[in-house]
């Protein structure tokens, strides 16, 4: 298949398919040639692609002014991702986003079409309200005449296909981490004595027991799972090793575990890379006493709750209750995803926490209609705090590509040259943002934008004088009008021209602090590196 993995590739030829994550808004300020996606090309060259207005005298003209169509279909997988600070600030990038897509047609505006998916979310009418501006929303496909089938999926009884299991343990006067270790061993040695008693029947390939020989260990937490490797690596390993010479039934008796080696647990958190992450899952796919790694205990945050699609796991741990049960829902539903390997998920609860014991005392009602439980969320794009952090990005976007004349990099001083693009600009947004939602209302933000864009005029006046050259973000600084949050030559930078902070991802931007541990003498201390 033509696959382009590039971005610059992608520009040139222009896919009528594209593949991207909502980070990937935040390079529309940033890099003039992201309008091509918008249709603003009007030059091709055989060899290369597509142009547009950030590439001049690039390519041939268009043949009979021939133009391109904006996006007209948008499909957002996992909506109920695009919540909290990054829906918030997502959501400001979106009205740059829905002005560039949209297109004139029999005196009215031609919107995309907007596909959002998602398995958990509540009050979905607000927040693609809040996303999207979209004040009408359908089901799709729209529900049938049978609740069981949902053209997705169908419902089938336990009794036919398997279901996962949920089961919670707690203990009266014992700490979560004791009531860990001893589930994490009992969970190991007993899927190795049934990996072992079934070897001999079904063989490497088919062992049923095999999706039960991972442990794929949920946190909620980086402090708690590190605690919780430290435990893994010492105690379950070292207890892991004999457990089945030391526990045995009485009456009747047998021997229901078994001797275990436990090798190094593999970690999925945001401390490790990205290539390491996409090793660490092809070892999950690896069968026990086939030819690969097979992983025996996984260590894991929320990375896994989406895009973890292995349909060889079958049994999960989860430490303590995770902060919402969409969430819940999402990293539990990593396991048994193939109903011939049904999936067992314990839960480790502290009932000293009024929360874990909540959920404990009504475990069987709560997981019978737990998709109930799933909480709102919540998108704040026009709050105070939104504006000051994304706005002047989506003011620069939405002006550079609405305009083929500022999309050059060197055009950033045509601004004062564009009175129609200046109040097309502030129009769009304003007629986006709904009254009740400004502090305000909407004059206060006609107010905030116009001001932005006469200090965008005043700085590059000042920037330009004396034959400076001054564009959006080629240059150095101070000759850009863009500059990252964290840049240190904000400091030097005038009242007017520190207003264009615009990042290059919609994530946090606070700063990392590096650890080094010592011990009391200022030496190293030995395994204290993933700190």
């Amino acid at each position: 298949m033509p696959i382009l993995t590039v971005d610059e590739p992608i520009y040139r030829r222009l896919p009528a398919f594209l593949i991207a994550t909502v980070d990937k808004f935040a390079s529309l300020p940033w890099v003039g040639e992201t309008g091509v996606f918008f249709g603003h090309v009007d030059r091709f060259d055989e060899a290369t692609g597509f142009y547009g207005a950030a590439e001049p005298r690039k390519g041939r003209k268009l043949d009979n002014g021939w133009s391109l169509d904006p996006p007209d279909l948008i499909i957002q997988d996992e909506l109920h991702l695009i919540s909290g600070p990054l829906g918030t600030v997502a959501g400001l990038y979106e009205t740059a986003i829905d002005r560039l897509s949209s297109r004139r047609g029999n005196d009215h505006t031609i919107r995309p079409k907007i596909v959002a998916s998602t398995a958990t979310v509540r009050r979905a009418t607000d927040q693609i309200s809040a996303l999207f501006d979209r004040q009408t929303t359908s089901i799709f496909p729209p529900p049938g005449i049978d609740r069981r089938d949902s053209f997705y999926a169908r419902t089938v009884a336990s009794e036919v296909d398997p279901a996962r299991m949920y089961l919670g343990i707690a203990a009266q006067g014992r700490g979560p981490k004791l009531v860990f270790l001893r589930a994490l061993t009992t969970l190991l040695a007993a899927a190795k004595a049934q990996f072992d008693e079934q070897a001999a029947v079904a063989g490497p390939d088919n062992n049923p027991a095999d999706p039960y020989m991972t442990a794929l260990c949920y946190f909620n937490a980086l402090r708690e799972l590190g605690g919780a490797r430290r435990i893994v690596e010492d105690e379950v390993r070292d207890r892991a090793a004999r457990y089945g010479t030391e526990r045995r039934r009485v009456d009747p008796k047998d021997s229901p575990f078994a001797d275990r080696q436990v090798k190094e647990p593999l970690e999925i958190t945001s401390r490790v890379s990205t290539d390491d992450v996409a090793l660490a899952k092809q070892r999950l796919d690896a069968i026990f006493g086939g030819t690969g790694d097979p992983v025996d205990v996984a260590l894991a945050t929320n990375m896994i709750s989406v895009g973890l699609d292995i349909l060889r796991l079958g049994l999960m741990v989860v430490q303590g209750q995770p902060k919402t049960a969409a969430e819940y829902i999402q990293a539990t539903s990593r396991i048994g995803r193939d109903h011939h390997r049904p999936g067992l998920v314990v839960v480790v609860l502290n009932v000293h926490k009024p929360r874990d014991r909540t959920h404990f005392e009504q475990f069987g009602h709560f997981h019978r209609s737990f998709y109930r439980a799933v909480e709102a969320t919540s998108v704040t794009p026009w709050a105070v705090r939104a504006l000051d952090r994304a706005l002047a990005a989506v003011v620069v976007a939405t002006a550079r590509h609405v305009d083929p004349g500022l999309t050059p990099d060197a055009a950033v001083k045509e601004l004062k040259n564009s009175a129609t693009t200046r109040a097309a600009v502030r129009d769009a947004i304003v007629a986006r943002a709904p009254e009740k939602a400004l502090t305000g209302g909407k004059a206060a933000l006609a107010s905030l934008i116009d001001g932005l864009l006469d200090d965008w005029i005043a700085t590059a006046d000042e920037q330009a004088k004396g034959g400076n050259v001054f564009g959006y973000a080629e240059r150095k600084s101070p000759h850009r009008l863009l500059h990252m949050p964290l840049a240190p030559e904000i400091e030097n930078l005038s009242n007017a021209h520190r207003r264009f902070i615009a990042g290059r991802s919609m994530r946090d931007v606070e700063p990392a602090v590096p650890l080094n541990p010592r011990d009391p003498w200022g030496n190293k201390i030995a395994n204290a590196d993933d700190l």
